[in-house]
């Protein structure tokens, strides 16, 4: 169920983690074919089936999240329901992924070994600079071994953003502005949000971080045969990255 190269997983002893693609489900266009969002006008059958695919596919259950660009994190159970409203999840129970659906946003797989503890952010440029992450953070009592791996979202050669969205960044740390490229149209810039991302995770004293590095390979936006871009196609279905401990 992971992307093929040059996208990599990282490989943590005492965890499964995952990223599906749009490709192996039973979506017609324009959500073929593993559309997982249940929000975005695919039959719901077909979501269904996809979502049981997905299940099989990662060896866990994963608890699909009402995400609605927010802060809010929840700590998910077997009787958690599916649209439960949150922008992040974490867990300490095995065999229950924390799951993020993206279609250009950054999704953000966090796990502690000390802790036993798995996490999973939702990362857009809103709940990014709200403070999603800083939120995640806060549920492990230490960062000294977390891992954090960034996967697939749109890329800084293509998500182009206005004077608004570098302001809320840069308003909240200065050093932000070195992670947007002003464009020949005014006002208007190109956003490296995995950058981004990684500053405050560097910030908040996350020593490992994995995964998105800016590259064309890892942009939702570039790679149409592999990833769902809301951003390119406007109507979108929606992939899924998630986490869970074995």
């Amino acid at each position: 169920m992971s992307p093929e190269a040059p996208i990599h997983l990282p490989d943590w002893p005492g965890v499964r983690v995952f990223c599906s693609t749009r490709q192996g489900g039973v979506s017609q266009i324009p959500y073929g074919s593993l559309n997982l969002g249940d929000h975005v006008g695919d039959q719901a059958e077909h979501v269904a089936l996809n979502r049981r695919t997905l299940a099989k596919a990662c060896g866990a259950k994963p608890v699909f999240l009402k995400q609605v660009h927010g802060t809010q994190v929840l700590e998910i159970t077997p009787q958690t329901p599916d649209g439960a409203v949150a922008d992040a999840c974490w867990t300490r129970t095995p065999q229950l992924a924390c799951t993020i659906m993206v279609a250009d946003c950054l999704p953000v797989l966090l796990y502690s070994p000390s802790e036993h503890r798995v996490a999973a952010a939702h990362a857009g440029w809103r709940g990014l600079v709200g403070g999603v992450l800083e939120n995640t953070l806060r549920v492990f009592n230490s960062t000294e071994d977390l891992k954090v791996w960034l996967g697939p979202c749109i890329g800084p050669s293509a998500f182009e953003v206005g004077p608004e969205v570098r302001a809320a960044f840069v308003g909240a740390d200065p050093q932000a502005e070195n992670h947007f490229k002003p464009l020949t149209t005014p006002s208007k810039y190109l956003a490296d949000l995995p950058a981004l991302a990684r500053q405050r995770l560097t910030q908040m004293g996350v020593k490992e971080v994995q995964g998105h590095d800016g590259s064309p390979s890892w942009c939702t936006f570039s790679q149409a045969k592999l990833f769902y871009s809301h951003r390119r196609d406007g109507v979108s279905g929606r992939f899924a990255a998630g986490i869970s401990l074995i």
